[in-house]
């Protein structure tokens, strides 16, 4: 019997993909990559109902690197589709040879998208990765070239599929031919398509350099602006918001209150912050909570881990900052100047 690893985004093509070749008799399993900007967890709910193993690798060193620079550019924000998929399927590959599968298949569709799916990025893609002529993609082989476990009788040709193009009709009606009724929109789970998060991150990276996992994950939430001393600064939008920056930031990260009135929760992920970055911290915390309407206002910092707190007083708090959106975003720089 032959087998296959198939790559398991949880979405309708990959779920088909898997279907397609178990209707076949080909034994599968399934992979699913995780990082900061998509997780496995539509994944492990679409094996789950197709009933096949499921291995989650986490490729988040190797994509941060592929993230700053990648070689086939980026879409239409910060995704680099092409350099990505064939950092997935490389590591699938070698997947594939510890658990002895004759093959890759995934659930891409020539021209469902533009940049990453014509014909020319997914022969690249093959390519880079190194499995030329090992990549099956049921949906629309008929379409491509035969590949190798075709051309080997692993796998029936006649039974794959020839869809093409970005209507999604063919596979609606391919998944109610298979009684699939639960599946997730075709937005995709990945966060480097959302245009706010692709100004946040890429100004991250232009502080950072290479930003650890941790600031990637605080800036998932809240507003975010920017010192004049290059320092971000994340205040929350809502209690829910509060939770994720407790969870979320780390030790020596710098957190801001008020004192005795209800807002947000503030967090500077730099333990060595100047103090301009410090104060204009606070007089945002002051700013965007119920304090705002207070002629002064005491705002507690504290250093995450240490416990010891200090008061910053901020005067008339609507007014002690000025705020410039940039590029759709909060992210500024931003400070008038110590009041008193």
């Amino acid at each position: 019997m032959a087998k296959a690893l198939v790559l398991m985004s949880g979405g309708l093509d990959s779920i088909l993909a898997a279907k397609v070749l178990q209707e076949q008799g080909v034994e599968v399993e399934a992979v699913s990559f995780i990082t900061p900007f998509f997780t496995a967890k539509e994944a492990i709910k679409a094996s789950a109902m197709l009933n096949i193993p499921l291995h989650v690798v986490d490729i988040t060193d190797e994509h941060l690197t592929v993230l700053k620079e990648p070689k086939h550019g980026y879409g239409r924000f910060m995704n680099p589709c092409i350099d990505c998929h064939a950092l997935m399927i490389r590591r699938a590959a070698e997947l594939m040879r510890e658990i002895g599968a004759d093959f890759i298949a995934t659930g891409e569709v020539l021209g469902e998208r533009p940049k990453s799916q014509n014909r020319k990025a997914l022969d690249v893609v093959e390519h880079e990765s190194g499995l030329d002529g090992y990549v099956l993609r049921p949906l629309s082989a008929k379409r491509l070239k035969p590949t190798i476990p075709e051309q080997e009788g692993l796998v029936d040709r006649d039974r794959l599929l020839a869809i093409s193009g970005r209507s999604r009709k063919p596979q609606m009606a391919l998944a109610e031919q298979y009684g699939i009724t639960e599946y997730p929109s075709p937005a995709g789970g990945c966060i480097l398509t959302d245009p706010m998060f692709s100004v946040r991150l890429r100004n991250l990276f232009r502080i950072e350099g290479r930003p650890s996992v941790k600031d990637i994950n605080l800036i998932k939430v809240g507003r975010i602006f920017l010192s004049t001393e290059g320092v971000l600064i994340i205040v929350s939008r809502n209690e829910r918001e509060n939770e994720v920056l407790l969870e979320t930031a780390g030790e020596g990260d710098i957190f801001f209150e008020a004192e005795d009135y209800p807002g947000p929760l503030t967090v500077v992920p730099k333990s060595d912050a100047g103090e301009e970055t410090i104060y204009l911290a606070a007089a945002l915390t002051a700013k965007y909570g119920k304090a705002k309407a207070a002629s002064e206002v005491d705002v507690a910092t504290w250093v995450h881990g240490s416990g010891e707190k200090r008061l910053i007083r901020i005067v008339d708090p609507a007014n002690a900052v000025e705020v410039a959106p940039a590029q759709g975003d909060e992210l500024a720089k931003v400070f008038r100047g110590k009041n008193s």
